[in-house]
């Protein structure tokens, strides 16, 4: 009898924390997906009161003027949408294909100063952002004279150490004995990057891919920086247009903000299971 009334606490026990991690988990997830609920809520409101914010939880009415007005307030709003897609799209491609190749170098080809040449890419890693911004400017404005074009917009980030280190450990897992035995078949090192390496890292790329479309996507300072001009300007430069000094179309600007976070849901979700594959990679040993 004993024994049964141990068992019963222990169950009960394991019931009462499970119940509280799942109200933490579920707390935790209605914290992080409010501000989206909230920016979706904020777009259908007026776009006429100018400045007016809206905070109740639940939508008094559903209009999609903001929407329009969006578009029609400025020739430029296309454009925004386009230059992001351009630059992000670009910036996805060249550091998958950049990181996926440095990081196989790193990791399966054998050459003098490899190890000091990958500790100085890790040390690059720890110098903030802001701290390169001055010397990339003056790169880009004074010796490339690339100010206000794609390239000012894309070079810098062509390719991201991270992406480099996440290809690296990835592709070290990967046995040897295969390559040796795609080399002993007489394949050469462009045929065992694309025939073998390349299929066995998809899911590394896939991360790659989500992460850097999203960070090119979202960033503000550097496009603000050296972009001069409404027409070369990314969606989330174009939408501090609709701040003014005293007052702000708020609806217009979260229907922006929507419609700029459309792009980052449908690669996400397409992607989703490569990305979930992809950040547990390594955390079980078979």
């Amino acid at each position: 009898m004993g024994l049964f009334n141990l068992h019963l606490g222990n169950r009960s026990l394991r019931y009462t924390r499970n119940t509280i991690i799942v109200i933490l988990l579920l707390l935790f997830a209605l914290a992080t997906l409010f501000p989206i609920y909230f920016m979706i809520m904020s777009s259908f409101g007026d776009p006429v009161e100018a400045g007016a914010i809206s905070y109740s939880i639940l939508p008094t009415h559903f209009s999609f003027d903001s929407y329009k007005f969006f578009f029609d307030f400025s020739e430029y709003s296309y454009r925004w949408i386009l230059n992001s897609l351009i630059v992000s799209t670009i910036l996805m491609v060249s550091n998958v294909i950049f990181a996926t190749v440095a990081g196989y170098a790193f990791s399966k080809i054998e050459f003098r100063g490899r190890n000091v040449l990958f500790a100085v890419l890790l040390a690059a890693m720890m110098i903030p952002y802001q701290v390169t911004q001055v010397p990339l400017y003056i790169l880009i404005v004074n010796i490339f004279q690339v100010q206000n074009t794609y390239g000012a917009l894309i070079m810098p980030t062509l390719v991201n150490v991270y992406n480099i280190f996440l290809a690296k450990q990835f592709m070290s897992t990967i046995p040897k004995e295969i390559i040796e035995s795609a080399k002993v078949e007489g394949s050469s090192q462009f045929g065992i990057f694309v025939r073998l390496i390349m299929p066995l890292s998809k899911t590394v790329m896939a991360v790659m891919a989500i992460l850097t479309f999203m960070e090119s996507w979202n960033v503000f300072f550097w496009p603000f920086l050296v972009t001069n001009t409404m027409d070369m300007q990314t969606i989330q430069v174009g939408l501090k247009n609709f701040r003014f000094a005293n007052t702000t179309y708020f609806a217009p600007m979260m229907a922006g903000a929507t419609i700029s976070a459309l792009p980052m849901f449908i690669l996400f979700f397409s992607l989703q299971r490569y990305f979930l594959e992809g950040v547990t990679v390594g955390a079980v040993k078979g």
